[in-house]
């Protein structure tokens, strides 16, 4: 394949989050007394963004999902201060193998701009990541395509050249649907199922690697 830029999802692709975020969303929704719900259901809301994450949840108003949102960023910023967000395995030792072998890696993710930043510069990458856009960059948010094609605005790419690489469907609708090829990773949040409308699916991020 003649792919020169590989666009990266951050939760659940790059940094295992899953159990602070679930956490989080639990403990918001107990403080903002709303009905119960699994595990499950709050980790399938991973990728879109905050507010939307709620009324998809509970189907109330964008208002009422940005009050919810503003209580999750507050219990957010506590519990991150004990539960760190790993990599996954081989991600970092990947990201650098790609970045020295000429490819132009963005992350585009639902996360703020901040949060990403933080993150990248905790994994010591800053230096192979060529843009970052974030939830606060765009208008529409995932699985619209907005997020790859200012990605590409930014790097001068083409969707025939371009990787986009998650874990959820959020991420593979918006990569098909900004032209790209996709691929799933199996070790996030969705199941292989989910994920069956990519183009590729790797259990490993090293795989990536041998499939460019």
């Amino acid at each position: 394949m003649n792919i020169r830029t590989i666009i990266l999802d951050f939760d659940g692709t790059m940094g295992d989050s899953r159990s602070l975020i679930v956490r989080t969303l639990q403990q918001t929704i107990c403080e903002c007394r709303l009905p119960r719900r699994t595990d499950e259901e709050c980790a399938a809301t991973i990728g879109l963004p905050l507010y939307q994450a709620f009324v998809s949840l509970f189907g109330i108003s964008d208002a009422d999902g940005q009050r919810c949102a503003d209580t999750y960023r507050r219990i957010f910023m506590e519990n991150k201060q004990e539960m760190t967000v790993k990599p996954f395995p081989n991600v970092i030792d990947t990201i650098r193998k790609l970045k020295a072998s000429g490819k132009t890696l963005a992350i585009a993710s639902s996360r703020s701009r901040q949060s990403l930043v933080e993150y990248v510069k905790q994994y010591d990458i800053m230096d192979c990541i060529s843009c970052i856009v974030a939830s606060d960059d765009i208008e529409n948010a995932k699985p619209a395509p907005d997020m790859v094609l200012r990605v590409l605005e930014l790097t001068g790419g083409t969707p025939d050249t371009t990787l986009t690489v998650g874990d959820m469907t959020y991420d593979i609708d918006m990569g098909r649907t900004a032209g790209t090829l996709t691929c799933g990773v199996t070790y996030g949040n969705g199941t292989r199922e989910d994920l069956s409308d990519a183009d590729f699916l790797i259990d490993d991020f090293s795989e990536l690697m041998s499939l460019l």
